[in-house]
């Protein structure tokens, strides 16, 4: 194991929330690999809800307690003390950096020497002073891809006049246990016949996938008006392809937003509710990756700083309708593992045609599967993952020792 040097060691992660969403689930992830070579690590959540016990929140901290994670109050002397003692700071997120002045305070000088400042965000409100005022003075930052890298190094100089300390890219990787799930072949036709029934999809039916948190960045409107655009094409072409279907993965049904509520009108007034799913937000996202014939990747702005969810749905041989933006572009080879479309409006109708063009063609789907599920198997791996995160580790431990 890679990570073996870490034995014994203590590490703090602090994380800005804790939700099912990707930053937290991958700081998450970091830490069960951390343990699984007898690291101590605890955990602290900045900003966390104290009335009433959010569910989600509780379920999650249960989850690491039982890995052997200890989780503690982000204030208090024990947060504070266990930052002066710990071999290893990880910040997730730009704005986890807030917490050092408001929990650290006078301590900050002593913590920043050992601070690696996990950054996964490529919005450009997340660029303010009274966030990331401390990350000169890091022996790292980590960062999921490699445009993310350049625009943050680019934006910080421009913007606030400071420089971005050593860079490191670290391209994500595939868990374990969703690889296991991928590579087995009845596991997957299984979960793929239970959720398709849940969803009113026949087995010939051909369904295309969004599974993200549902927010405007993330595209769902555009993704909707794309799917409605294609059923357009194949009812006025005379196409003879499969009942198409769309599903939306990572509504809050419990707690509807402005924008959902947008979305169900959209999908009610062109007369799409017997074709469009809404689902709740999950933290497994695998049956759904098995139940599905293609996955739509169709964040907007920037686009993903890297995007986990589309070298999971790679693993499972699925073809990817993505953006050509952020992370996204050093995931999908277009024309190969999928096809890339524009930004914003302007690939609305792009991404209707890239519908059309895998509904009508199963060999392009099948084969676009397989060599997605390739470029996981030589790149995206969860060991390729620690490797390259255990170099970066190494770096910055030899840095705070020095």
């Amino acid at each position: 194991n890679p990570l073996n040097f870490m034995r014994s060691k203590l590490v703090l992660m602090v994380s800005h929330e804790l939700s099912l969403t990707g930053a937290p689930l991958l700081l998450m992830e970091l830490a069960f690999l951390l343990r699984a070579v007898k690291t101590r690590v605890v955990w602290i959540t900045d900003q966390k809800p104290s009335e009433p016990p959010d569910e989600v929140i509780f379920s999650l901290e249960q989850r690491m307690m039982d890995r052997g994670v200890e989780v503690l109050s982000a204030k208090g002397n024990e947060a504070v003390d266990t930052a002066i003692k710990s071999d290893l700071i990880i910040l997730n997120t730009a704005v986890a950096g807030k917490w050092l002045d408001n929990v650290i305070r006078e301590n900050v000088p002593r913590v920043l020497p050992k601070v690696l400042w996990w950054i996964h965000e490529m919005r450009g409100h997340y660029f303010k002073q009274e966030y990331v005022k401390h990350l000169p003075f890091v022996p790292g930052a980590m960062i999921d891809s490699y445009v993310a890298a350049e625009y943050w190094k680019n934006r910080t100089q421009e913007r606030l006049r400071i420089k971005m300390p050593e860079t490191f890219v670290v391209h994500l990787g595939n868990s374990k246990d969703l690889m296991e799930i991928a590579e087995n072949a009845v596991a997957r036709k299984v979960l793929r016949e239970h959720v398709r029934e849940s969803l009113g999809v026949r087995k010939d039916d051909l369904l295309f996938a969004i599974i993200n948190s549902v927010s405007r960045g993330k595209g769902q409107d555009l993704f909707l008006k794309s799917f409605y655009e294609a059923l357009q094409i194949s009812r006025e072409r005379k196409l003879n392809v499969p009942e198409l279907h769309a599903v939306v993965v990572g509504s809050k049904l419990g707690a509807q937003t402005k924008f959902q509520t947008e979305l169900h009108e959209f999908a009610a007034e062109k007369k799409l509710l017997g074709n469009v799913k809404f689902v709740n937000r999950t933290l497994n996202v695998s049956p759904y990756l098995a139940a599905i014939d293609v996955l739509v990747q169709n964040s907007q702005a920037r686009g993903e700083c890297f995007g986990r969810i589309t070298i999971e749905a790679m693993a499972f041989q699925l073809p990817v309708l993505g953006t050509a933006a952020g992370g996204t572009m050093e995931i999908v080879v277009n024309g190969t593992t999928g096809w890339l479309h524009p930004l914003g409006k302007e690939g609305v109708t792009p991404l209707g045609e890239n519908i059309i063009r895998l509904a009508t063609n199963a060999e392009m789907r099948r084969t676009m599967g397989t060599r997605g599920y390739e470029r996981v198997r030589d790149t995206f791996l969860e060991r390729h993952m620690s490797s390259r995160i255990s170099s970066v580790l190494k770096k910055v431990l030899r840095k705070a020792n020095s």
